[in-house]
């Protein structure tokens, strides 16, 4: 039988491997198992009283998934609803940081409508092989989905008004550079609003160690005040906590921050 590594003893590509692995298997999950929340990801059963792919969980988190296949909800793995945060305008330009099937990309492709763009971006192949199938069904042409890692983004710089991101920034190994990054290719006046996962307490260090514990955004989660601070040391203003909502240990968090014009 062979040992399961540490978290604490992998390097950051090797994480980064595991994440690809445990969202190849949310991105093969297919509607009928969406009940079954220990097969999806950031939505394991460390989370699942905060967040879950089922549609009535959907419903209440303010989503109108109306007119979408299944197939584009049926992966979703996320912890809240940044689009309804940001306040998208038509003719924006939009980046969701690990984009999965593309479910938020679809939301907000709607609001930016058809003089606007949606740029998904993901890590796992799996997911964006769904995700550009998933355009094809719904017949969008403002949205785009590119391979790369959040924390070396495959975009200009300059180029963005808005940033989105669900339930993944906890999944990155180093934070700080997603939200440098992120800072780089927003406009002078841009914005970022996401939701994610920060822990109202510390972790067991053998839990935290866990692999599983990571994939299923709770291992690599950070405390909120270190969290915004990474914002804040990346240049943002105006960074808060707009919401949350919590479930023991961890919290949902709905967080907005502004780059100054």
């Amino acid at each position: 039988m062979t040992e399961t590594r540490k978290v604490s003893e992998m390097s950051s590509e090797e994480i980064k491997g595991e994440v690809r692995k445990a969202y190849s298997r949310v991105a093969g999950r297919k509607a009928e198992e969406q009940s079954d929340r220990q097969a999806s990801g950031c939505c394991g059963p460390e989370t699942t009283s905060s967040c879950g792919p089922s549609s009535s969980l959907l419903d209440s988190m303010g989503y109108d998934t109306e007119g979408l296949p299944s197939s584009a909800t049926e992966s979703f793995a996320g912890c809240g609803n940044p689009v309804a945060l940001a306040s998208l305008r038509a003719g924006e330009t939009v980046l969701d940081l690990g984009s999965g099937a593309g479910l938020d990309v679809f939301m907000a492709a709607r609001q930016v409508g058809e003089t606007g763009r949606v740029i998904g971006i993901d890590m796992t192949p799996a997911m964006l092989e769904k995700a550009r199938m998933n355009v094809e069904k719904i017949g969008l042409t403002n949205v785009e989905f590119r391979e790369g890692d959040i924390e070396n983004l495959p975009v200009d710089d300059d180029s963005i008004d808005v940033i989105i991101s669900n339930c993944v920034i906890n999944l990155a190994p180093d934070k700080a550079k997603v939200f440098r990054e992120s800072f780089r290719v927003l406009r002078p006046g841009g914005r970022l609003m996401v939701s994610d996962i920060v822990l109202e307490v510390g972790l067991p260090t053998g839990f935290r160690d866990e692999i599983a514990t990571y994939t299923g955004c709770i291992g690599g989660a950070i405390s909120e005040d270190e969290y915004l601070q990474h914002i804040r040391d990346a240049g943002f203003e105006n960074v808060e906590v707009v919401s949350k909502a919590g479930f023991g240990y961890a919290s949902s968090a709905k967080i907005a921050a502004y780059k100054p014009n």
